[in-house]
């Protein structure tokens, strides 16, 4: 069939053309808005799931929902920042939104309040010992200069959000990755948000991120629980998932036979991104005006190779030998969650010994413990994957590289 008609789209964060199985959230988010542009409170919330669900998506839908809604809206990647990249971050942020939400020359007292504020939230001491910021606003004395992330946000935030309220709009703040915020800068987020649900505010931040979150959150802050809603998404019902391969091609006029469905739910159990890729790969091989079991049976191999090499294989290739044999060790065992002392004995090690490189994969993301003393993979099917690229799990002798890294 004709590539550039091709209606799959297996690409990070990018929405399919047919979009199911997410409108609850969707609806939840809605009604958010609408509550809190009332002077209402409600949950925001925070997304969790594996790679590859669709949490991405369903964050850049938020977007257009809430712009459609004259929101003002800030997207942002969590990053591994340090406090003060992250305060720079979040200042040329908010700045842009503040100027969006209230034009410069149009700024009233809560204007001028709310550029104040932001002004002493981005103050940094020059190497010679003076102050700077970075836009020609005079800070606030005694507002948002308090030296502590979570103070001075949340100042910024109750600002911010006087402003929208002034200007019968809102402000949403979509935050992807959660769990790369250090644990200062999540608490600082869900202490400002929880003061601008104190005031009833129109200002919401709702995260996406990998099963950990909620319990991130709820160590960054206990209220966090109260605070935010934690939707899980997953694989697609069968119904979506059918409805996810066949609406694309019958909008091409191209029929997606129902065994053609059958296998492909079968290989990719429902997974939003490899229904994508498998469509993807299965356009290429089909002819005419529809598409068989046959081409799904002739696009497995290509389909394959593809996550191999590509969803796969860049998060294998982040890890060190002992990471690599810790990660094939629990392959091993199966796909379920796995007991940290199971681990080390497929290893023949013990559990102490690994404690540390099990800590290094969940901090990299390729892991996540959703139970005290358990750990799974964070990408769905990493299993197999991983039996595939090693097919032998081999240890490093881990006493012979502590021992060599102590000289």
């Amino acid at each position: 069939m004709d590539s550039v008609r091709n209606p799959y789209t297996p690409n990070a964060g990018a929405a399919p053309e047919f979009v199911v199985g997410r409108e609850e959230q969707t609806t939840a988010f809605k009604v958010l808005l609408r509550r809190l542009s009332m002077g209402r409170t409600e949950q925001s919330m925070i997304i969790t799931g594996l790679r590859g669900v669709g949490k991405t998506v369903l964050l850049n839908e938020f977007g257009d929902i809430a712009r459609e809604s004259r929101w003002e809206v800030v997207e942002l990647e969590a990053r591994k920042h340090d406090d003060t990249r992250f305060r720079q971050m979040m200042f040329s942020q908010l700045r842009a939104a503040l100027l969006r939400l209230s034009p410069r020359a149009r700024w009233t007292d809560r204007g001028r309040r709310a550029a104040a504020a932001l002004s002493s939230f981005a103050l940094s001491i020059n190497q010679d010992g003076t102050w700077s910021v970075t836009w020609d606003v005079d800070p606030a004395e005694g507002y948002a200069d308090h030296g502590d992330l979570g103070l001075d946000l949340t100042d910024v935030f109750v600002a911010i959000g006087e402003v929208a309220r002034e200007q019968s709009s809102g402000l949403a703040l979509l935050v992807d990755e959660v769990q790369f915020l250090r644990a200062p800068q999540l608490e600082a987020l869900i202490q400002a948000i929880h003061k601008t649900v104190q005031r009833k505010l129109p200002i919401t931040f709702v995260g996406a991120g990998l099963p950990q979150i909620a319990e991130l959150a709820g160590d960054a802050k206990s209220y966090a629980e109260r605070l935010f809603k934690f939707p899980k998404i997953d694989s697609l019902s069968d119904e979506d998932a059918r409805l996810a391969l066949s609406e694309p091609a019958l909008a091409e006029e191209v029929l997606f036979e129902a065994e053609a469905l059958d296998l492909a739910l079968e290989i990719t159990k429902g997974y939003p991104y490899f229904l994508q890729e498998l469509g993807y790969q299965v356009w290429g091989v089909a002819e005419l005006d529809r598409i068989t079991r046959a081409d799904v049976v002739v696009a497995r191999e290509a389909y394959e190779a593809k996550l191999d090499s590509s969803f796969f294989r860049v998060r294998l290739d982040r890890s060190t030998p002992l990471q690599t044999a810790y990660m094939r060790a629990m392959a091993e065992l199966g796909p379920e969650p796995q007991k940290a002392g199971d681990v080390a004995r497929i290893m023949n090690r013990e559990s102490t010994q690994l404690g540390p490189t099990r800590a290094e994969l969940i901090d990299m993301g390729l892991l996540f413990t959703p139970e005290h003393g358990y750990a799974a993979f964070t990408v769905p099917e990493f299993d197999k994957f991983m039996k595939r690229a090693v097919p032998k799990l081999v240890v490093p002798d881990v006493q012979r590289r502590r021992s060599l890294s102590d000289r």
